[in-house]
């Protein structure tokens, strides 16, 4: 709930950082709120500008979540849970809604780049942090690689319909698919790049377009696809009970990455502490409805076994449904920009998570270069951008998928932990949304995470445990000593 009656800052000296410590506490030190408010917007040469309104947030946003679960994953979530796919939708939005108030009152009251990252800092020291702001780059940077490879199967479906012709295999599927290089996801990551190098400002104004459009088409597939619903679609509802339900939920999760991407825009809101809970979670909202309403749809218009093995399942139901290539064409055309859209958003979000940690000295200068003209971190872009378009290039897509969901599930339960703390901690800290019924909710948000992270297959976490590892062993070598709260004691 919002909360306008905030008190005045509160000093935070228990984390500051003081001389002697050894590596226990300097593990620990925690980056005080108030300094983290401080540095806001400040990079190397630069500084990042305030330029961007509420329902720019809500569309960075949306433009972040929208699109790939509803257009790519369904056809892998709904052979796990038959009919129920809907109800997976709604369980793992519920999953996302408890970790999403948190966030909600972490980013009125803690308005920087770095999202939970900089939350962990504040409040749980700079080990945990780090690993935090390292599942963030599992998140946010391979999840652009797994969206941009789905974008290749809707632009064939695109090309089809109007040209008939389609990329060959050995150019469009990455390898273990049938091909060498998965040309059309890197293309899109590029071009995201070159949109984003222009500045938030101007990035965001193409997002509100983008994200307009994929409404319209989402909301076009509903009208068109009600036409073709056949109750006995819906029967038995979940064939492989509620186990099949779990498992669907938490591959669908990967679909709500991204709703958090507004805080990620902290240092470049006009109004942060009051614009970007509510961009939270009016963005949650709409996306939640958006992908049940479709998913009700399309499970009704086409058996749910069919789903399997199948590419652009949406369009093949728009042509089905209507007999006409036409409308499949349609759709095709504006998942090409919806699915674009989310490699955009969360592009942005990963280089201004980038952009904390390299001011916090955890990761190389260069990330946190500003350029005078655009205000925007254009290095920090580049490299990332370079980075996701090879992994979109040559790694499959469920992979991916499922390493992104597992690496965000760990970022969200610590967001959860991390409310607690600052509540009990700094509890007259000024903040302008409070999560209600505290502290049961964001237990509940912590415990629905584990329950998720646990519903994932064994090689997801063999993957994301190599991936920890790697981490911990890039810290320890480069982030431990370069820290800047080491350096502060110095």
């Amino acid at each position: 709930m919002l909360d306008h009656g905030a008190a005045p800052p509160v000093s935070d000296p228990s984390s500051a950082p003081s001389p002697g410590q050894g590596i226990g506490a300097r593990l620990m030190r925690r980056k005080p709120v108030d300094r983290l408010v401080a540095e806001g917007g400040q990079g190397e040469g630069g500084a990042l500008r305030r330029s961007l309104s509420m329902w720019q947030l809500t569309m960075i946003s949306i433009g972040a979540t929208l699109g790939t679960g509803i257009f790519v994953v369904l056809g892998e979530a709904t052979p796990l849970a038959g009919p129920a796919v809907a109800v997976s939708f709604v369980l793992a939005g519920l999953t996302a809604l408890f970790s999403a108030l948190s966030y909600a009152e972490l980013a009125g009251s803690i308005p920087v780049s770095g999202s939970s990252y900089s939350y962990s800092y504040a409040t749980m020291g700079e080990l945990v942090a780090w690993i935090c702001g390292w599942c963030l780059v599992l998140e946010y940077g391979v999840s652009v690689a797994a969206v941009a490879v789905g974008w290749g199967e809707y632009l064939n479906e695109l090309l089809d319909g109007t040209l008939g012709v389609t990329i060959p295999a050995s150019v469009s599927a990455p390898l273990g698919e049938g091909g060498l290089i998965n040309l059309p996801a890197l293309v899109v990551v590029l071009l995201a790049m070159v949109f984003l190098m222009g500045g938030a400002k101007e990035s965001a104004r193409i997002n509100t377009v983008m994200v307009a459009v994929k409404i319209a088409t989402l909301l076009l597939f509903c009208a068109i696809g009600f036409l073709g619903i056949k109750a006995g679609n819906y029967t038995p509802l979940a064939p492989l009970g509620i186990t099949g339900i779990s498992a669907a939920a938490a591959t669908l999760f990967f679909s709500y990455i991204g709703f958090d991407a507004a805080s990620t825009a902290g240092e470049e809101a006009k109004n942060p502490k009051r614009d970007l809970p509510r961009a939270i979670m009016l963005s949650l909202l709409i996306v939640t409805v958006l992908y049940c309403l479709v998913a009700l749809v399309a499970v009704g218009a086409m058996p749910w076994q069919d789903f399997e093995g199948t590419e652009a399942a949406l369009a093949r139901i728009m042509q089905d449904v209507t007999g006409h290539s036409f409308w499949s064409v349609v759709l095709a055309a504006g998942a090409v920009v919806a699915i674009a859209s989310v490699v955009f958003a969360v592009l942005y979000g990963q280089t201004r998570i980038l952009f904390a940690m390299s001011r916090d000295g955890l990761v190389p200068k260069v990330f946190a270069r500003v350029d005078a003209r655009t205000g925007a971190p254009r290095a920090n872009t580049v490299i990332v951008s370079l980075f996701c378009g090879a992994l979109a290039a040559f790694i499959p897509l469920g992979e991916l998928a499922n390493a992104t969901s597992i690496g965000t599930l760990f970022a969200f339960a610590l967001v959860n932990v991390a409310v607690v703390i600052l509540r009990r901690t700094r509890p007259d800290m000024p903040r302008t949304f409070r999560v209600a019924l505290f502290p049961v909710t964001p237990v509940l948000g912590f415990l629905f995470c584990a329950w998720m992270m646990v519903s994932l297959p064994g090689v997801t976490w063999a993957v994301f445990g190599g991936w920890m590892a790697a981490g911990l062993v890039f810290y320890f070598l480069y982030g431990y000593r370069r820290s800047r709260l080491v350096s502060a004691e110095k």
